[in-house]
């Protein structure tokens, strides 16, 4: 590939960005990732360039971008993958709240109350705690794939794999985004190219100007159900503290607009302070002292907003993966899935299957 192609898709981005087609962005980001195709300065520009222009905003952007990253992910063998309606629940970070893992946390719960989970994420880059910050301080391993075997990922009700193991790509970009002082597009790209290709997601952007455009790339990278959320205060959760602006992806294509609060998934509000995390070890001392409440035992103050926080979000995985019919009912199953046990048992199958991959 001719660095002098690359320069001209950079021209057409930066002189007149209403001509940057979804297929120039392919061929750029074709080039982007094929060792020594771009001078390093140029990579900067382009990445400044499609910052200043917004080009994330643009639905079949988005999609075409997420397309090029799947087709040079290393490929996720899922045991069954017909079985059962896999699902995944994440965010796009970069809300600044820096509260505590609720997706991760609801992620086991949900898998707890039947849903079967394939979290698709990575460590900190907006938060002191990452979802695989959480895992390693609760003694989870994972294992990086090998090109070329077909050891699949098993049919349990919850697994995690770690993004820069399957997306090789974008290691080579890390230094040029770290350079850089705002977040690119290959930040809010993560959720959208889980290579276990889940067929349900709870989605969190902080941003609610990109609800629709996300709601219309999930359906193109073949997702067949699908919440997109965003709370009020920029929050890439469904928020424990008010209103969440939500975007359905129904299995026939439409996606409808609606608004979630606490009240409907009955549980109280709670201000955002009193969910606000700490360091990955901090946040497993939380999740432990979660996963260790049981049915008729008291919940302890400190831990009644932790707890409505993941419900809601774990109600409303459920209802994606059809394992609940309300949020009402979402709720209540989440509950059960911690006070019974089964969400410490869903992580519990994970950590040993790692650990015998690892043997």
């Amino acid at each position: 590939m001719a660095s002098n192609s690359f320069k001209t898709l950079l021209k057409i981005l930066v002189e007149t960005p209403e001509y940057f087609t979804p297929q120039d962005l392919t061929c750029a980001l074709n080039h982007l990732f094929t060792p020594g195709a771009v001078e390093p300065t140029l990579i900067g520009a382009f990445l400044t360039a499609l910052h200043v222009h917004r080009v994330e905003r643009r639905p079949e952007c988005l999609a075409a971008a997420a397309s090029v990253l799947r087709e040079r992910a290393l490929k996720a063998a899922v045991e069954a993958p017909e079985a059962d309606f896999i699902v995944d629940i994440v965010g796009t970070g970069g809300d600044g709240y820096n509260l505590f893992n609720v997706s991760t946390t609801a992620a086991i719960v949900a898998a707890g109350a039947g849903a079967r989970v394939i979290k698709h994420g990575s460590r900190s880059s907006t938060s002191s705690s990452g979802s695989a910050d959480l895992l390693e301080s609760l003694d989870c391993l994972f294992t990086a794939p090998t090109p070329g075997t077909h050891t699949p990922l098993p049919r349990i009700p919850f697994t995690f794999i770690l993004a820069p193991h399957y997306h090789p790509s974008l290691v080579q970009l890390v230094p040029f985004r770290k350079a850089l002082p705002f977040r690119t597009m290959f930040n809010i790209l993560g959720p959208l190219i889980n290579p276990a290709r889940p067929r349900g997601m709870v989605l969190g952007i902080a941003e609610p100007e990109l609800g629709p455009t996300f709601a219309r790339s999930l359906r193109e990278g073949g997702v067949e159900r699908a919440l997109v959320v965003c709370g009020r205060e920029r929050l890439d959760e469904i928020s424990c503290a008010g209103e969440t602006a939500a975007w359905e992806l129904h299995p026939d294509g439409r996606v409808t607009e609606t608004v979630l609060a606490p009240e409907m998934f009955g549980v109280e509000r709670h201000p955002l302070r009193d969910v606000v995390g700490g360091s990955p070890e901090e946040n497993a001392d939380t999740f432990r002292a979660l996963m260790a409440l049981r049915k008729g035992g008291d919940v302890p103050e400190r831990l009644k907003p932790v707890l409505d926080f993941v419900l809601i979000n774990a109600a409303a995985l459920l209802i994606v993966a059809g394992a609940a019919r309300d949020y009402v009912e979402g709720a209540d199953l989440a509950r059960e899935s911690i006070f019974s046990g089964k969400a410490w048992e869903a992580l519990d199958q994970f950590r040993m299957a790692r650990s015998k991959a690892e043997k």
